[in-house]
């Protein structure tokens, strides 16, 4: 008899511990909670905070391109005005320059946000841009893309505002990558604006490959903003072929223009290549 109550008392333990830990809040085991957790990271995990301004005029392009080189380009496709100068840590000595992101803000900011999210390329610098750790001064047209229709100037009246931003993959339909060679440019010396990369939109390596030489890559180097550079100290013999390694941060590839700048080459004139990386 005394075996039974003991089996019947355990068993009565176990249940009420069984709900001791369901019920319990400060159990270290809630599966509401943890659902809630798992649900939050990944729906808002790639997204952090970001100041915002805007520059140039109310439908313009921020300026002709800044200081990543890109001229009077920015105003026309792909990148339709729709762009940024960077603060320091998002220009980062250039290496931001061609790199996409989607910025938004929410009518907790300002009514006169969609909350939709706009994507922009970094093609300028901002060095004064350091109130947050992320800073986009952008384009009065990207600033308005941010509003619900209708609003684009009440919220450029803002003038200031809290967003959020994410990196993204950068896609430039029908376009391949681009090399438009740098008014400096001489028999030794190289250098060329490079454009309209897919992928993470910016370069960790550039090397050069003279006609003739079938093993010798010859690194380039960033001279500024998305400008690199080859100075050879002696003659180089065209056609160049150019091999690219994106930057990552993941999805690190690799592609070669191959005889992408011809025999005759001119300072100031652009040729285009017919590869691209993968979006």
């Amino acid at each position: 008899m005394a075996r039974v109550f003991h089996q019947y008392s355990l068993s009565i333990f176990i249940v009420v511990a069984s709900l001791s830990l369901l019920l319990n809040p400060s159990s270290c085991f809630n599966p509401k909670l943890l659902n809630v957790s798992i649900k939050y990271q990944s729906d808002d995990s790639n997204w952090g905070a970001a100041g915002a301004t805007w520059y140039g005029s109310p439908n313009g392009a921020g300026s002709d391109g800044g200081a990543c080189g890109y001229g009077a380009g920015v105003e026309q496709a792909p990148f339709s005005s729709l762009i940024s100068a960077g603060g320091p840590s998002l220009y980062n000595n250039g290496d931001g320059c061609g790199v996409c992101y989607q910025v938004k803000c929410t009518t907790s900011v300002n009514k006169a946000c969609s909350g939709n999210p706009v994507t922009v390329v970094i093609t300028d610098e901002c060095p004064g841009c350091t109130n947050e750790a992320y800073h986009f001064d952008l384009s009065g047209t990207a600033f308005g893309a941010m509003a619900t229709s209708g609003l684009a100037d009440q919220l450029r009246n803002a003038g200031v505002l809290q967003i959020q931003y994410k990196r993204v993959n950068c896609n430039f339909p029908g376009k391949t990558i681009t090399f438009k060679v740098d008014q400096g440019s001489n028999e030794q010396y190289f250098a060329a604006l490079i454009e309209f990369e897919d992928g993470s939109g910016n370069l960790g390596a550039v090397e050069l490959k003279q006609a003739l030489d079938q093993d010798s890559w010859q690194t380039m180097q960033r001279s500024w903003g998305a400008v690199w550079k080859l100075d050879a100290g002696s003659k180089l013999q065209a056609p160049f072929s150019i091999r690219l390694t994106s930057a990552g941060p993941t999805n690190v590839q690799t592609v070669v223009a191959n005889n992408v700048i011809p025999a005759g080459w001119s300072p100031g004139q652009t040729y285009r290549s017919v590869v691209n990386f993968a979006a």
